[in-house]
């Protein structure tokens, strides 16, 4: 049997005659930038997410970038961050010369470690950016607070969390924007590239809204220098079909994850903790289990998907090296990225299906 690690086209199935319909009616409008499909998203968004505005823009990394280009965030100023999560999120610290300063993880949640964060704060802290990992939200009130204290910026890297709540809050809602990705492996995925910012700040989202287009206010009078972010009509088309369809999907994957927990029980394979606090919309389902390498492979030879977020963390590629880490630095971070993988749990898996990948794992450990 295969099971691929996450199958598009059975989503699409199901679809395809309202994407068509949609894409056909902005290109029968010729409105090819901008328009009423990506106002009507982010107004539907920003509901979803319990906050005022919501800016479209062209990926997730984008989202992140024009969050720290909008604060203000530049050279000499430094951003606390998790070393444990994909690579725009650093990523886009360095590219606006600032400095990404790591602390460690919590090692049931993944999330990062609240209790870590103060003591790397410094004179140049400008701003927490935690990560809501594989779609579990992190533990907000301790990071609210440390920011509120030190006078820092929050910015929720929600890529993977969109609909995500920590104690009934919205993914995104908590600091002081939050940003998802549309990539089309995601809860809502879209055709290609795509994301969106949102906030309750009415300032920065004028900030985030003008620096999506250069920075110009009016029309080509720039007093910022910001770039061009701006999300695509037609990817906002398809979004806003797949979006009442959010939900539902979810709770697929969480039901799919609660299929895996129980038949795990009392195996050494490790299942994901989910916070109390916390519902997740599982965009990942990741196991933690010993000789991780040698399951994974042993899953791609039954034909299974799987995959590794993260094998390197941020702080041991060989980019980042300028900033002097070490192996050992981040101990909890090293230990996750050498033994979680990440399951299929996508909505449209079948209980044949997941007892084959069940099957196959708990074979591989023996």
């Amino acid at each position: 049997m295969q099971v691929p690690l996450l199958d598009l086209k059975a989503q699409y199935t199901r679809i395809k005659k309202d994407v068509l319909a949609a894409i056909g009616e902005v290109l029968d409008s010729q409105m090819c930038i901008g328009g009423p499909m990506v106002k009507e998203l982010e107004e539907k968004v920003a509901a979803i997410s319990n906050c005022k505005h919501a800016v479209g823009v062209s990926s997730g990394t984008d989202a992140i970038l024009n969050s720290l280009m909008s604060l203000g965030i530049g050279s000499g100023d430094e951003v606390i961050t998790t070393p444990f999560t994909f690579f725009a999120t650093t990523g886009c610290i360095a590219r606006v010369c600032a400095k990404p300063v790591f602390v460690d993880i919590d090692p049931k949640t993944y999330n990062i470690n609240p209790e870590l964060i103060e003591q790397a704060i410094t004179e140049k802290t400008k701003a927490i950016m935690p990560v809501h990992l594989y779609g579990q939200m992190a533990d907000m009130d301790p990071i609210m607070e440390i920011a509120a204290k030190h006078n820092l910026y929050v910015i929720e890297d929600a890529a993977q969390s969109i609909s995500s709540t920590y104690k009934g809050k919205k993914a995104g809602s908590v600091g002081s924007c939050g940003c998802f990705s549309f990539f089309p492996s995601k809860n809502l995925g879209g055709i290609g590239d795509g994301g969106m910012i949102v906030t309750n700040d009415d300032k920065i989202y004028h900030m985030l809204f003008i620096m999506r287009n250069h920075g110009s206010e009016p029309k080509y009078y720039h007093k910022f220098v910001g770039g061009n972010f701006r999300l695509d009509p037609i990817q906002a088309a398809a979004l806003l079909v797949k979006l009442p369809y959010l939900e539902d999907w979810s709770q697929g994957r969480r039901d799919n994850a609660e299929y895996y927990n129980k038949k795990f029980s009392g195996t050494s394979v490790g299942i994901p903790y989910i916070d109390p606090n916390c519902v997740t919309i599982y965009n990942q389902y990741v196991i933690r289990v010993p000789k991780r390498d040698e399951v994974f492979k042993k899953l791609k030879e039954q034909d299974i998907g799987c995959e590794i977020y993260y094998p390197v963390p941020m702080h041991l590629q060989e980019c980042f090296s300028y900033l002097g880490y070490k192996e050992g630095d981040f101990p909890e971070a090293e230990r996750a990225a050498n033994e979680v993988m990440a399951l299929p749990i996508y909505p449209e898996l079948t209980d044949k299906m997941k007892d084959y990948v069940i099957e196959a794992v708990l074979e591989s450990l023996k």
